[in-house]
């Protein structure tokens, strides 16, 4: 097996110089008014929404950076709104992310950082089960579920040092309060019920010695990800609670299929966008489902029957990260062969480093947004 992965890369690497020759010029034709420009995708008001991830880890570190100055600066605004006002004595205003753009100049310096370049020698970094000259679908997924948990963690250790009072490395629950952004929304997802609140952080405890440590409160904040059972099962009771319309204490029928079918066929589906089947047409799917989940057979579903379908419920990373590499795919998999060479990834960079534009009458005022950097 190493003779063959040897002699692949022996190979990928006699075509790099004519890939290089192939690379797309960034001041060349259409591709003059493509500008890879940094994403924040941290927000003060909901810092655990879900965003697409860099695929470049050069380019998460250099987001990751500029982010945690912009959390820095909110942080400070929200705790201690005395030091940041602009009338403060001695107070000096200073270019807002000055650093930052010149980063942007170093991305789309083509000497600097060349996108060929950096496709060659991620590759092989991807392509690693096998390695065979080809990225496949579960390659991509784990490649991109592997950068996400980096960012996942990062940001989940930073929000812990906010509330890590004694700085003793862990979280008490009398340490902790829930974030600004669930305390002033009303609406905020699950606050009614229990999230952020004592059973949460219980459930997060995974060793029950009261404290959390970073995983457990990473685990806390991304329940959906985490891997003890303990915070799974109180994942399918909030459930139970949120959808528990009569308050006899489990799911019926109705209350099933009006809400819970719906998360579960949407994550079943590839494309649920391009069609609105019928009331009557998910009733029988919706009946079979609740039946096979219906263990006692009491046509009543408990927290517990609902454990199966809970990470369709509550999707994790790897199902965002599949759908990170299913797009990339589609996009760039000329051929049509359901996976990825060198050449098709070099010939559709953009695929990777930026995406999405917004069309505009005057072409010179194209303004170029990333999606999968």
């Amino acid at each position: 097996m190493g003779k063959v992965s040897a002699i692949v890369y022996i190979t990928v690497a006699l075509l790099v110089l004519f890939l290089i020759s192939h690379s797309p010029k960034k001041h060349s034709g259409h591709n003059r008014h493509r500008r890879l420009k940094l994403r924040s995708s941290f927000s003060f008001s909901n810092p655990t929404r879900h965003e697409p991830v860099p695929f470049d880890p050069l380019v998460a570190d250099i987001e990751r950076r500029r982010e945690d100055r912009q959390w820095e600066k909110q942080y400070l605004e929200h705790t201690h709104p005395e030091f940041t006002d602009d009338h403060a004595p001695g107070h000096e205003s200073k270019p807002e992310w000055e650093d930052f753009m010149n980063a942007e100049d170093y991305l789309n310096d083509e000497e600097k950082f060349n996108v060929t370049n950096r496709l060659v020698l991620l590759f092989p970094k991807i392509d690693v089960n096998p390695a065979d000259g080809f990225v496949t679908e579960n390659e991509l997924t784990n490649w991109n579920l592997e950068q996400a948990a980096k960012e996942v963690l990062h940001r989940s250790t930073r929000e812990m040092e906010t509330h890590d009072k004694n700085h003793d490395g862990f979280v008490s629950f009398a340490e902790y309060e829930p974030p600004s952004w669930v305390k002033n929304d009303n609406n905020s997802f699950g606050y009614d019920m229990g999230w952020w609140k004592e059973e949460h952080f219980n459930a997060a405890d995974a060793d029950g010695d009261g404290l959390l440590n970073v995983t457990e409160f990473n685990d806390f904040l991304h329940p959906a990800d985490s891997k003890n059972p303990k915070l799974l099962n109180w994942l399918c009771k909030e459930e139970v609670r949120e959808r528990d319309t009569d308050k006899d204490g489990k799911v019926n029928f109705e209350e099933f299929f009006h809400g819970l079918f719906d998360l579960v066929r949407n994550y079943d589906e590839e494309d649920h966008n391009s069609s609105h089947p019928s009331h009557d047409s998910l009733e029988s799917p919706a009946k079979w489902l609740f039946s096979q989940l219906d263990k006692d057979g009491d046509r009543l579903l408990s927290d517990e029957e609902l454990l199966p379908i809970i990470e369709k419920i509550h999707p994790s990373e790897r199902y965002y990260a599949k759908q990170q590499a299913d797009y990339i795919i589609t996009q760039a998999d000329s051929d049509k062969d359901g996976r990825l060479s060198l050449i098709e990834m070099i010939e559709n960079p953009y695929v990777f480093y930026g995406a999405i534009f917004s069309e505009d009458e005057d072409e010179d005022d194209y303004e170029y947004h990333d999606e999968f950097r």
